[in-house]
């Protein structure tokens, strides 16, 4: 069958979709409505429900559980979705919930991403590519995280947060308010603070020395003059409104429905 190879003590319901060369291993449980892409493999113990697709080559490590019911009081049994896309890597024990229908419906999680062990996404998160999200990190529902940003270990992002693209959160934080594209944030002891552009995680993904200063600049424009938010996008706008980090940076503002974190300290 196409290659797929699923060992024998692995449950597979004849509804599942499976791919070419799809690998199922022991005591795995695919469920009626999954679908799975070519060259993916699910690992010992994994278990993927409900209406869960899963793009191709994808790798699911033991004892995760995918397009699980949300943990949402309202939710009565709609046929809601998780949508995996390609190449991402998911270690032991993630838990992935699928929609709400006053959510969206749909938990959508993009490609070449990868989530240590113990990650939970709840219901209705959007999540972009590139993202890390590492040991313990949670996200609670509807949280939307941009491209290549980075949850650090044990941290918890509250309902409806936007995470920005390219954003670094430092372990064992809790995420309230928005958080800036390439922002670097971090929380030490009750202190939830951000620490200026994630100037490193930018030049790792190839950004230019004077992208990252057109961003500080940015940045000292919101948090190191006397303007307000406002204001402030206003000048950001009128001076670099051609450069499209800081047009990412405006826009991303201007969608905040939380707010965005303003505590700022110089330094580490």
């Amino acid at each position: 069958m196409n290659g797929v190879v699923i060992h024998p003590t692995a449950v597979v319901d004849p509804g599942a979709k499976l791919g070419m060369g799809v690998t199922i291993g022991p005591y795995a449980v695919i469920g009626e409505r999954v679908e799975v892409g070519d060259q993916t493999q699910i690992l010992h113990h994994a278990t993927i429900s409900g209406f869960t697709r899963i793009g191709r080559e994808c790798k699911i490590f033991p004892f995760s559980s995918l397009g699980t019911d949300p943990q949402d009081v309202t939710f009565k049994g709609e046929p809601t979705t998780v949508e995996i896309g390609d190449h991402n890597i998911i270690r032991e024990f993630n838990t992935i919930n699928r929609g709400t229908v006053k959510g969206g419906g749909v938990t959508r999680i993009g490609s070449h991403n990868y989530f240590m062990a113990y990650v939970h996404v709840a219901h209705d998160c959007q999540i972009g590519s590139r993202v890390i999200m590492t040991n313990g990190a949670t996200l609670a529902g509807h949280v939307v995280v941009e491209d290549a940003a980075v949850v650090g270990a044990f941290s918890s992002v509250h309902q409806f947060v936007r995470i920005g693209k390219h954003a670094y959160i430092g372990g064992y934080s809790i995420v309230l308010q928005d958080i800036l594209p390439f922002a670097r944030v971090s929380q030490k002891r009750e202190s939830f603070s951000l620490y200026g552009p994630n100037s490193i995680g930018m030049m790792r993904s190839g950004f230019s020395r004077a992208t990252i200063e057109s961003v500080k600049e940015v940045f000292r424009t919101i948090f190191h003059t006397d303007l307000n938010t406002s204001q402030a996008v206003q000048r950001i706008t009128e001076e670099m409104g051609d450069q499209e980090e800081a047009r990412a940076i405006v826009d991303f503002i201007a969608k905040s429905k939380r707010g965005i974190l303003k505590k700022f300290v110089t330094d580490e």
